[in-house]
């Protein structure tokens, strides 16, 4: 879970992270041996124990179907610490490398430090639309430039008190935005001084509730075919702000939630406040499971709900995850194929690898592989994955720039700053494509 804040950190600074200067990108004609004894550097970000040890074994079974290719790894490293590397060159510079910040892949994809991975895949007859589903070799691409595959991925879906659903009254998860304005209230338990439990806190500097995730249930389309926003001109973008004004003013309003919001636990603690019972819904990845076994009442997942003019689309959900690459650098880009090939397409591997660190797997295949975890909480968050409307954000030339404008928009709606929304979303559309704008230059 460490890795998911981590990568929340990137997008907040994903200016810092532009790469500058211009890469010689691979055209797949690499011309090592890779049947050849050769040891390979592979960077990722993986640092919590458990997580190292699946990422340990995953390479255990790489090398033993691999005997001449030994690989060295290095975890916990930034997507800006292998920025640096990449520009450096040299001998110390990784062959492989991963990350877990999609909002990314454009960076890298259009300065050409990860090299196209499309010749690879031809000259070894991996077919990528069979094997990958589409919203992930979306988000693991740019303007054509298949520069990284999906390695496990994410998605989001609401998590709820069972015990507190049946003290309520209610037989089932909202499925509707209208339905979990009511719930929400329902829920909601006041006290004198504030708050004893909130039905479902829509404040977005709430753990995972960045605006682009919740956002994903309208299905948005943030850049027209010309590149430039236009959140402005979509119908979603004045729906979604509605609906969380709603919710919070059934709950109390933004003060009184935002003043209870400042008194929970750390996300990671046992102090969490799902976990605790503060919240009775919660929107989470499908890791929250794993810290959830000293939860005190009956829990249980299902999807986020949809505007209720969209009932046909209920099951969607936001879906992001850990990409990997080869770097512009490597003078073994064949052998660097051979493991990211492995690790990203190898039914087996895949699967093993996300039963281990409680991820969803990220090819067609081993989602549907009897052999995942069977545990039923967890298989809610595989039929996100599979829903054809789930929706991942955008590649753009500057990372998640874009999306950190977003949350700045946003906190200010919520605390209602801004008192002219039209006026605002323009000025953000406004905002986003001067920053693109430089970024091209």
């Amino acid at each position: 879970m460490a890795r998911k804040l981590a990568a929340l950190a990137s997008v907040l600074s994903a200016g810092a992270l532009i790469l500058t200067g211009c890469a010689n990108p691979s055209t797949g004609s690499a011309e090592d041996d890779p049947t050849k004894p050769v040891t390979l550097k592979f960077w990722h970000g993986w640092s919590e124990k458990s997580e190292v040890k699946a990422i340990d074994a995953s390479i255990a079974r790489f090398e033993k179907l691999h005997p001449n290719i030994k690989v060295k790894a290095t975890g916990n490293v930034t997507d800006a610490t292998v920025n640096q590397a990449l520009r450096a060159g040299g001998g110390d510079a990784p062959d492989v490398v991963s990350s877990f910040t999609t909002n990314n892949v454009g960076q890298y994809c259009s300065s050409g430090m990860w090299v196209d991975l499309d010749p690879f895949m031809k000259k070894t007859g991996l077919d990528k639309a069979k094997v990958f589903p589409k919203t992930l070799l979306d988000y693991t691409s740019y303007q054509g430039d298949q520069c990284a595959l999906p390695l496990l991925a994410d998605a989001y879906g609401m998590y709820y008190n069972k015990d507190a659903f049946e003290e309520a009254g209610i037989k089932r998860p909202p499925r509707t935005m209208s339905e979990l304005q009511r719930d929400a209230a329902k829920l909601t338990k006041r006290t004198k001084s504030g708050y004893e439990r909130v039905g479902f806190m829509p404040n977005f500097r709430l753990y995972q509730n960045s605006p682009d995730r919740l956002f994903a249930q309208w299905g948005p389309t943030y850049f027209g075919k010309d590149g430039k926003a236009r959140l402005a001109k979509e119908k979603a973008s004045k729906e979604f702000y509605a609906t969380t004004r709603e919710l919070m003013r059934r709950q109390g309003g933004y003060g009184p939630l935002e003043t209870f919001r400042t008194s929970f636990g750390d996300e990671m603690s046992s102090q969490n406040a799902f976990l605790t019972g503060k919240l009775a819904m919660h929107m989470d990845g499908e890791w929250r499971g794993l810290f959830m076994k000293g939860a005190k009442f009956a829990w249980d997942t299902a999807p986020l709900p949809v505007p209720d003019d969209r009932p046909e689309t209920y099951g969607r959900g936001y879906l992001t995850g850990t990409v990997v690459g080869i770097a512009h650098s490597s003078t073994h880009q064949n052998a660097a194929w051979e493991l990211v090939k492995f690790l990203t397409a190898n039914t087996d591997q895949v699967v093993a690898f996300a039963n281990a660190i409680h991820n969803v797997p990220s090819t067609k295949a081993a989602l549907t592989s009897p052999k995942l975890d069977s545990d039923p909480t967890f298989r809610a968050f595989l039929d996100i994955a599979q829903n054809r409307y789930s929706t991942a954000l955008p590649p753009s030339i500057n990372g998640g720039q874009y999306v950190t404008s977003l949350q700045d928009f946003s906190y200010g709606v919520e605390a209602g700053k801004v008192h002219d929304l039209d006026a605002g979303l323009r000025k953000l559309d406004d905002e986003i494509d001067a920053d693109n704008l430089q970024a091209q230059n």
